[in-house]
């Protein structure tokens, strides 16, 4: 009885052993870090960012955050705008506490915020400060001395009875502040480096569908008078990259839109005359998740609440439905997705604002009063330097940091496809067309294809013209010997007649 209980606890401790590794791998490989390839099935992937640092106002000794609402960073300066507080709280890359700014100075006079929603710094070191439920948009040096107030424009054809609610702000090279203004959908309020308003930029699209449209002819004029009106949408933030471009972010659209994309891009990047530029030549547009579900209270399709754009010409995208990260590249392919909903460390309760200083990424959590450190990986390294190197026209090392990418991530669509344009831009064509056909790339094979029909023609053109002429004069000569045959026949014919 003894042998048998001792058979049966050894054969269980070697089933454990077994089990256990397989048990373990299970754990770790909870998908954080994800993305989708070209039918729209999404797998995971190695960590591009692994969060590395969070921090409270607690830590700083200033007391809770209350009701943070965004994030600035200038050089190595991260600007909190911690609103509840009715302050921003400035901290150095390392989160140590520099200043707290709680009003600014006119004449020595002190002026307070009530409830400051946002703040953008200048390279001179001047703050453009939201201090929205005044009304206004203070413009200060940095000693926070006052330059300049924006208040509602004069003219009551522009906001008519609505007040000037000033949510978010950037400023150009040229000193024109952009504005976007609370229950305001014309677009930014723009003003000149003088405080007056000159225009609407960047207005939202409105298009009715077909059957809107067929349905609308149909109506009486009563029916018309009450129809619910298009009007454009307001947007959820605003961001400025490096060459005065603005980035631009809205939530407000249905799922019905955003599947056609006739009416709606969640995110744009717009020029100076307000058009929207960006490029969009992915899989799919920039919309975040291609598949959503339902959990909790969690439903429908991604919605952007911000937008960094980087350095490198990428751009990252803050998704509040789910707390996710989107990072897309110059072209508009997705690189990846991390982050999720959750109380660990790199997870989000309701998060609000996404900034960068260098290649980390700085996301404020409105919910946790925190701000959460993300850490560029190697994989994600080998990323940014493969897209880097390309757009410099270095295309043999851009191939060689894409190939170290696809090392980690064998199933990487966009490894291929870069590994694909650097030697397409080399001139492998033919090695080009088969990393592009392995992805179905079928833009970039086409252009690979026509490139290498093209030398193909140019290195055999010699071929091809003996070949033309030959192909022309031998008939003519066919057709000599056969004329000569007949009339040599046709001479002995008559000779023969004759005799």
């Amino acid at each position: 009885m003894l042998r048998r209980a001792k058979r049966i606890i050894i054969c269980l401790l070697l089933i454990s052993l077994v089990l256990a590794p397989s048990l373990q791998a299970s754990a770790q490989t909870e998908s954080y870090t994800y993305s989708y390839e070209f039918f729209g099935l999404q797998y995971e992937s190695p960590d591009a960012y692994t969060p590395t640092s969070l921090l409270l106002g607690t830590d700083l000794g200033i007391g809770d955050f209350s009701n943070p609402k965004s994030l600035f960073v200038r050089d190595e300066y991260l600007y909190i705008v911690d609103s509840g507080n009715n302050r921003i709280v400035v901290v150095d890359r390392y989160f140590e506490l520099i200043r707290i700014i709680d009003k600014a100075l006119d004449d020595g006079e002190e002026i307070t915020f009530l409830n400051p929603s946002d703040v953008y710094v200048d390279v001179n070191g001047d703050l453009y400060i939201c201090d929205t439920d005044n009304n206004r948009v203070l413009h200060t040096d940095k000693d926070l001395n006052l330059i300049k107030t924006y208040v509602k424009p004069e003219d009551p054809t522009i906001l008519g009875e609505t007040n000037f609610i000033p949510l978010k702000c950037v400023v150009d090279k040229a000193g024109r502040l952009f504005v976007l203004a609370g229950n305001v959908n014309q677009g930014f309020m723009e003003f000149d480096k003088d405080g007056n308003f000159t225009n609407f930029t960047g207005a939202n699209p409105v298009k009715a569908t077909f059957w809107q449209a067929i349905r609308k002819r149909l109506m009486t004029k009563e029916q018309r008078a009450r129809m619910i009106l298009f009007v454009p949408t307001e947007y959820s933030n605003l961001a400025i990259d490096k060459d005065d471009f603005l980035y631009a972010t809205t939530t407000t659209f249905t799922t019905d839109q955003l599947a056609t994309m006739e009416t709606v891009n969640p995110v744009r990047k717009l020029n100076s005359i307000g058009e929207d530029i960006l490029v969009r030549n992915g899989y799919e547009p920039p919309i975040g998740d291609l598949q959503w579900g339902t959990g909790g209270d969690v439903s429908g399709p991604s919605r952007f609440e911000d937008v960094v754009p980087m350095d490198n010409d990428t751009y990252f995208c803050l998704d509040r439905n789910r707390s996710r990260i989107f990072g897309y590249d110059f072209q508009g392919n997705m690189l990846y997705a991390f982050g999720g909903l959750g109380n660990k460390l790199g997870y989000f309760q309701y998060p609000v604002a996404i900034e960068h200083m260098g290649t980390d990424l700085l996301v404020l959590d409105n919910r946790a009063s925190s701000v959460t450190r993300f850490t560029l990986t190697d994989y994600g390294s080998y990323i940014n330097d493969g897209l880097a190197y390309y757009k410099e026209g270095n295309y043999e090392e851009s191939a060689n940091y894409w190939r170290k990418a696809l090392h980690l991530n064998g199933n990487y669509d966009l490894a291929y496809i870069g590994i694909g344009r650097a030697l397409l831009r080399e001139g492998e064509y033919q090695e080009a067309m088969k990393y592009f056909e392995s992805k179905r790339d079928y833009d970039n094979y086409s252009k690979a294809f026509s490139e290498y029909r093209k030398e193909w023609v140019e290195e055999h053109i010699s071929y091809l013209l003996i070949g033309a002429v030959v192909l022309v004069t031998i008939p003519l000569i066919i057709g000599r010997i056969r004329k000569r045959f007949k009339g040599g026949a046709a001479r002995y014919e008559r000779k023969d007649r004759d005799l």
